[in-house]
């Protein structure tokens, strides 16, 4: 027997409970975990809350990532004893996620644990930080360096936003960083954020060009936001976008890209090839500095999550939410 939290759809509402499940009940894949940690990102607050209809068939189990042991294993790649990570792929969401003591999933699914990590700060960097880098990485091959000049970051205290404030700033770029919530700018000053933006300022509809501020960006936020970002690029400047927590539309012209040579790059970490995976967190392993866990991360038992899910949503926590399963 196991603790998970399971969804349930209960009269059109989503439930959520931890129950006791056994390893039958999990769904087929030729390797087993033990789970050690996951986390709380936003689209793990849709989910638990029942926001945005990000599960659609119940029973679920939710938790878009998660770090652990390997139990058993019916592939090659993997053998019991070895630490591994996921991210991405639909579980938690289509297939059985990190919100329990073990995991059941596809050996594809799974990369190794990269040197000098663990669990607990795998998780820290979860799959907020394995987008963060993925941005980072789009912006370095698009040409946009420390020397280009400012980089902007939206949504900066949440959990993608504050590990590209404070990778950036590892790698030497001036961060200016964009929060609707003034009480986070010591936490941002203490990842690397050299200048503050308030989120309310860079919302405002925008016209076709505005002065040329930014090299490079990483926005989280979308919508009305991303429009103003896009319009107030430099010349050459590049926009990494791979959220849509303040809206999905994007009202905006082509008058950055024609008339700028700006860049608007998607980023995506479900589906992201695994040779391109495993390079991402042999990085985050590499870059990120010993006092970056203590500084992102909080851990909370499996029982608070769901109130957790509601916070994220509104937008009250700080940095990266852990979940550990052994509490």
């Amino acid at each position: 027997m196991f603790k998970a939290l399971l969804l349930n759809q209960v009269e059109g509402k989503t439930h959520a409970e931890v129950r006791r499940l056994n390893i039958d009940d999990l769904p087929e894949g030729d390797v087993l975990v033990d789970v050690a940690y996951s986390s709380l990102n936003y689209k793990d607050g849709l989910a638990v809350t029942g926001t945005g209809k990000i599960i659609r068939s119940f029973p679920m189990v939710p938790g878009i990532d998660f770090a652990g042991t390997v139990a058993e294993s019916a592939s090659e790649r993997f053998k019991p004893g070895d630490q591994v990570i996921l991210t991405g792929w639909g579980v938690g969401e289509r297939h059985w996620g990190g919100y329990a003591q073990k995991a059941r999933v596809k050996a594809d699914w799974l990369v190794p644990m990269p040197k000098g990590l663990d669990a607990k700060q795998a998780m820290i960097i979860g799959t907020a930080g394995f987008t963060a880098m993925l941005c980072v990485m789009a912006l370095e091959e698009s040409g946009v360096k420390p020397d280009s000049g400012k980089v902007l970051v939206t949504g900066a205290a949440g959990g993608v936003g504050s590990v590209s404030v404070l990778l950036l700033s590892q790698l030497g770029y001036h961060v200016v960083a964009v929060s609707g919530r003034p009480e986070t700018q010591d936490f941002l000053t203490a990842l690397g954020a050299k200048e503050f933006i308030a989120r309310e300022v860079m919302s405002k509809p925008a016209h076709p060009l505005e002065s040329q501020n930014w090299a490079g960006a990483v926005d989280v936020v979308g919508g009305s936001t991303l429009a103003r970002v896009l319009a107030e690029m430099q010349y050459g400047g590049t926009v990494a976008a791979c959220g849509l927590a303040g809206g999905f539309e994007l009202n905006t012209t082509v008058m950055p890209f024609i008339l700028r040579n700006v860049g608007l790059r998607g980023v995506d970490s479900v589906s992201c090839p695994p040779e391109r995976r495993i390079r991402t967190w042999e990085r985050l392993a590499a870059e990120l500095p010993p006092s970056a866990y203590a500084d992102l991360g909080c851990a909370i038992a499996l029982e608070e999550v769901p109130q957790a899910a509601k916070d994220i949503l509104a937008g009250r926590i700080q940095g990266r939410m852990l979940v550990n399963l052994n509490l």
